[in-house]
């Protein structure tokens, strides 16, 4: 499934991403709160994957503390797992040892894992941490390298509010712009793209071609 990256891409992407993707005191409480959990479990995700078949082998990008992959795993066969931040990683490696999850401490925008690994690749609310469009973008690129012939990349991210910028002070945030999103996925390869905007916040699914 592994694969390694030519030095120099991966260093490129690293120092672009290198003590950027920041997030506060109030931010990373919040997301391994209680409260946060329940929103997760009863509202965001089952409406973010409402009639939508993961497959057998599924990828995570960007689990951060792992509430989503809690509640993902109980639900497919398969789950890997790529996140950034090395406490992170390790700490949801730890947690969910012995189990159907995979936990790699990696760059999204430069994932070691060959072509046409998964069947479908989802991430929920972080997006907006990715620091740049250029960044974003070639993170789209690597879950369409990533993803089988039809496989399905789907999620979610927030909107713009007062609530987003209190939490996001001092901290990364770069929106993504849910009407210009389907020519992006469309422009690395994505096709059939579709956007639904809900409560503040939006979801998004778009298929690779078969």
């Amino acid at each position: 499934m592994r694969s390694k990256w030519p030095g120099s891409r991966f260093r490129e992407i690293e120092r672009l991403a290198a003590g950027v993707m920041q997030m506060n005191r109030l931010h990373r409480w919040y997301c391994r709160s209680s409260r946060w959990k329940r929103t997760l479990d009863n509202n965001i995700l089952p409406w973010a994957l409402s009639g939508i078949q993961l497959g057998e082998e599924v990828l995570e990008v960007g689990p951060g503390p792992g509430l989503t992959t809690d509640w993902l795993r109980s639900r497919v066969k398969r789950l890997t797992c790529i996140e950034m931040d090395s406490a992170l990683a390790n700490s949801l490696r730890s947690r969910t040892a012995n189990s159907n999850v995979t936990v790699e401490c990696g760059d999204a925008a430069a994932m070691p894992f060959t072509d046409d690994v998964f069947s479908s690749a989802v991430c929920f609310t972080m997006l907006h941490h990715v620091p740049s469009t250029d960044l974003q973008d070639r993170l789209f690129a690597e879950v369409y390298r990533v993803l089988k012939p039809g496989g399905i990349f789907a999620g979610t991210d927030s909107l713009q509010s007062l609530l987003m910028k209190i939490f996001h002070v001092r901290d990364t945030m770069l929106l993504v712009d849910p009407s210009g999103l389907p020519s992006r996925l469309e422009s690395v390869g994505f096709r059939n793209a579709e956007i639904e905007i809900g409560a503040g916040r939006f979801r998004f699914v778009a298929q690779r071609p078969s």
